[in-house]
């Protein structure tokens, strides 16, 4: 009995790996996200390429074991082996895409799909089709849909630079007032420029239901001393 992979058994294995890999980089590329099509392509491959390897070492070692009993005892394949590296190794890679700056993190979706792809790839190199088809069903979900079903409102700062401090300050001030806008903490600095103080503060704020920051910020600035307004995620 042949315990080998035949090569029509190769091809549908690797162009799975292909095709799946594809399609989730393609969501990725089409977000402008670090890691695109190709990668993701790359990385699936990559994996089942390692899984198809230990499929094969494994049936060697099955097949040296029948066709020499004497050394069954001696004879050894742990199939979790190099597929142990790929997990662990997949995480430089995904490390690579992640960009911290002072104001946030991007790039964790992206090294999570990275992640969960090279999981896809040692499904299919292993053989185990249901899972991976499954798998990549769900993953494109929780790319593509769970962001627009469930929404998860988030904490903001919003960095505001202005002139003439009383006068902006009361203005903003009374803004939050009108709106129940509630701060939960503020931050504040200024600097001299010339004979004009220009003061930052960054406020940390909690919107009432049915407000967008989009809002806030367009309602701020007509203010004619209000010279900068941005979101700071946290």
């Amino acid at each position: 009995m042949d315990v080998h992979l035949t090569i029509q058994e190769i091809i549908v294995r690797l162009s799975l790996a292909m095709l799946i890999g594809g399609v989730i980089g393609f969501e990725r590329q089409y977000k402008n996200r670090p890691a695109g099509m190709r990668t993701h392509i790359l990385v699936c491959m990559g994996a089942a390429i390692i899984a198809l390897i230990q499929v094969e070492i494994a049936a060697s070692a099955l097949e040296d074991a029948t066709n020499h009993p004497e050394l069954t005892g001696v004879i050894r394949s742990d199939q979790a082996r190099l597929i142990a590296q790929v997990v662990s190794g997949i995480g430089f890679l995904g490390a690579g895409t992640i960009i911290v700056t002072k104001q946030s993190v991007t790039g964790l979706t992206t090294a999570a799909s990275l992640w969960a792809v090279a999981g896809l790839g040692i499904s299919i190199g292993m053989g185990y089709y249901s899972i991976a088809i499954t798998s990549s069903i769900g993953i494109f979900i929780a790319l593509t849909l769970v962001k627009k079903i469930i929404h998860v409102p988030t904490t903001k700062k919003l960095e505001i630079r202005y002139l003439h401090k009383q006068e902006t300050k009361e203005f903003i001030n009374r803004y939050f007032e009108e709106h129940k806008i509630e701060i939960e903490d503020v931050n504040f600095n200024v600097i001299l420029v010339g004979e004009e103080q220009i003061y930052t503060n960054i406020y940390t704020i909690d919107l009432p239901r049915g407000m967008t920051y989009a809002e806030v910020i367009e309602d701020l600035s007509i203010h004619k001393n209000i010279t900068k307004l941005r979101l700071v995620s946290i």
